[in-house]
């Protein structure tokens, strides 16, 4: 089956979950579906497994009260990973922006909020919304195809051809992924909103998540505490080894 048509099927039933009121966080599995099948890649994330239930769970949270608070005068995809929140769409009021940042601040485990809902004249069409998620299915690709890039652990949100970027990894694979995600046709910048952690952090990570249990993925050592006898430490931006920190979008 050629790679059109392994996104094809996802695309269609994207564009029904959307048309019900969805937003496009329902339909990223079926993307990752789609390019986990396309490559032959497993699709493993470096959150445990509890951490993912819970992000889903915040994500839900959020989204019931915004379709309480708000009903069509907000179009938004709320995106968690690690407790750190997302938010992309648009609104034709600055205070229904604000009061959804307020909202998601208040949800149980959410460390912190990037607000990226746009206040516009009039919200993006469907064909606008139908383009951001062809654009996530190509870049989820490149992301998987693409040498030292750690794409099962990063998630990509897509709102009017700007891209976002969420996930636990090093700086190199950081940087490789926004490089990789820039070159895609049709995006205009690319936002990373990651949390960096050191490559030894990673393998341990990448090593607990493979070997299954839920239980078992708890690093022994917990992230910021360096177990290596390497010397000396870093400055400026840069965590200190095993450190974790949070870019903000610029």
């Amino acid at each position: 089956m050629s790679l059109t048509r392994q996104f094809f099927r996802p695309l269609m039933v994207c564009a029904a979950l959307l048309g019900a009121g969805s937003t496009l966080t329902a339909c990223i599995p079926l993307i990752i579906g789609g390019a986990a099948a396309t490559t032959g890649m497993a699709v493993v994330d470096r959150r445990t497994v509890g951490e993912q239930v819970e992000d889903k769970s915040i994500e839900l949270k959020i989204g019931s009260q915004f379709r309480t608070n708000f009903g069509d005068a907000v179009r938004y995809t709320v995106t968690a990973y690690d407790g750190v929140v997302l938010l992309t769409g648009d609104t034709i009021s600055n205070e229904f922006k604000t009061k959804a940042g307020e909202i998601a601040r208040k949800v149980e485990h959410v460390k912190s909020v990037s607000n990226q809902i746009a206040v516009v004249k009039e919200l993006a069409p469907f064909s606008v919304v139908s383009n951001d998620i062809w654009i996530t299915s190509k870049v989820m690709t490149i992301l998987a195809t693409t040498k030292d890039i750690p794409s099962r652990t990063i998630v990509v949100t897509t709102d009017r051809s700007v891209v976002y970027l969420m996930g636990l990894v090093t700086q190199n694979e950081g940087d490789l992924a926004a490089k990789a995600a820039s070159q895609v046709s049709g995006v205009k910048r690319v936002e990373k909103l990651f949390q960096i952690i050191t490559p030894a952090d990673a393998k341990r990570l990448d090593d607990a998540a493979r070997i299954g249990s839920s239980t078992s993925t708890e690093p022994t050592t917990p992230l910021g505490e360096n177990t290596s006898n390497t010397a000396g430490g870093m400055s400026g931006d840069t965590p200190p080894a095993g450190g974790v920190q949070v870019m903000p979008i610029q």
